[in-house]
């Protein structure tokens, strides 16, 4: 099953995908047009990682970590499927990244790897942009690096755990503009989802609606103000957002 939340008249409802289309909890079928696409859970804990595949830290001419290298994010960050990402007026290079999110649907801790799938309600699709301008160092990025407004489109689905088989053996792909730029397989994570949920719970307790942003695959490049960019991940869905400047009307009334 995929399951979303949204906003239309007002009001925001819980939703499913039924051919194509948005099937609402009040029994209505709508275009995914017809609504405002909101984050498909509301996030408890957000673990991030870094350099969790070979081929993006040799792009970066990076040793791959020997541990995960885990950060977090706030919750602001988020937004839904169709929303705006702010590029800062003053940065030189703003890339996508890609990423298999893993949803957290029960508490625990000292969870063995093979139980880790256990814990996992489904799977959904981020884009956690980066701004490699205020980077200082990729094995501690800093706040403005991972946590600005708006910075992490992620749905619009989530997809049951049950629905995906393999989980570590996915496409990614990133579009700009409908062009390809990146393409990747989960299968080249260096810590897999049962490494990754076994070492965060052995030092703290998982809880429902945490979610694991898994990392990104090597072809991450820069996007510029008015950029339609796609997230896509076999069997999840495809994640649509586009890039605005901070000059753009709706964020002005935020300052």
């Amino acid at each position: 099953m995929k399951r979303a939340r949204v906003s239309i008249g007002g009001g925001i409802q819980d939703a499913a995908e039924i051919d194509g289309k948005v099937k609402l909890d009040d029994g209505r079928i709508v275009e995914e047009t017809d609504v405002v696409w909101l984050p498909p859970v509301e996030p408890h804990t957000v673990f991030t990682l870094g350099l969790n595949y070979a081929d993006h830290a040799a792009e970066l001419s990076f040793t791959p970590p020997a541990e995960p290298l885990v950060f977090l994010k706030g919750p602001n960050t988020f937004i839904g499927h169709r929303g705006y990402t702010v590029r800062p007026n003053d940065v030189t290079f703003m890339h996508y990244e890609c990423e298999l999110a893993v949803l957290i649907g029960k508490t625990g801790k000292n969870i063995k790897k093979e139980d880790a799938y256990d814990y996992v309600s489904g799977y959904t699709v981020a884009n956690d942009y980066a701004i490699r301008d205020y980077l200082e160092n990729y094995y501690r990025p800093n706040l403005r690096v991972k946590n600005r407004d708006t910075c992490t489109p992620i749905g619009p689905w989530v997809v049951d755990k049950e629905v995906i088989k393999d989980p570590m053996n996915l496409k990614l792909r990133t579009y700009i503009n409908g062009e390809l730029k990146q393409e990747g397989t989960t299968a080249d994570m260096i810590f897999g989802i049962p490494q990754l949920i076994e070492y965060l719970s052995s030092f703290m307790t998982l809880s429902e609606n945490d979610i694991i942003l898994t990392g990104t695959p090597k072809g991450s490049v820069d996007t510029k103000v008015g950029d339609e960019v796609t997230a896509e991940i076999e069997g999840i869905g495809r994640l649509v957002n586009r890039i605005v400047s901070e000059d753009y009307e709706w964020n002005k009334k935020l300052r």
